[in-house]
Formats: C-alpha cells, structure tokens, sequence
C-alpha cells in the first residue's frame, strides 16, 4: 500500500509542478509536459513490478502507437481557441476528437501488424 501511495504522490507532485510552471511560462511548461515524464515512470514501476523486459519492450511499443492519436489535440485545441470557441467546448471537441482516433487505432491497428 506504501508502494502505490508513493507512485501517487510522485505523480501529484509532477502534476502540480507543471502547472505551477506554464503558469508562469507556458512554454516551459509545455516542454515539460511534452517530455514523457509519466510514460518512464510507468516503464519503472512495471519494471520494479515484473522485471519482465518481454512486458516493458510491448508496453513501450503500444505507447508509441498511441500517442499518434493524441496529437491532433494540441493543435485542434488551440486551432479552435484561437477562433473564438469557448475553452470548455474547444477540450471537449479536442477529447472527442482524440477517443475517436483511438478508436480508429484499435480498428486499424491490428490490420496493419500492431500489437496493442
């Protein structure tokens, strides 16, 4: 339980960081959430879990292949804030738009080789 309760709190901490950060610098904030910060963090604690380099080698590989669905968010968003369409709308469409491209991944995915 100790375990999991750190996990947590290293995540909250890196959460509050960040938006401490692009408060104050957006940019500089962007850049640290852009690094893949949670994404190694997983890799470690799945490798503290299992040392299973089989497990950790399709984990890293699925997380790239679903990253790819995610980006058109982080231009959609400001593409949209930028013409006026309130924030909660614009997060809203930018989500939607992102689980629908997930889907599609799932869809497609498997047809092209993809073990996700």
């Amino acid at each position: 339980m100790s375990y999991l309760i750190f996990k947590a709190l290293v995540s909250g901490i890196i959460i509050a960081v960040v938006s401490e950060t692009a408060r104050r610098n957006p940019g500089l904030g962007a850049l640290i959430v852009s690094l893949p910060l949670i994404s190694i963090m997983g890799v470690m604690w799945l490798w503290r879990d299992t040392h299973d380099a089989a497990r950790i080698a399709a984990h890293v590989e699925a997380t790239f292949w679903y990253v790819l669905p995610s980006l058109p968010m982080f231009l959609l968003m400001p593409a949209l804030l930028r013409r006026g369409v309130a924030f909660w709308p614009a997060l809203g469409i930018g989500c939607a738009t992102t689980i629908a491209l997930y889907f599609l991944m799932l869809w497609i995915g498997p047809r092209l080789g993809l073990r996700l």
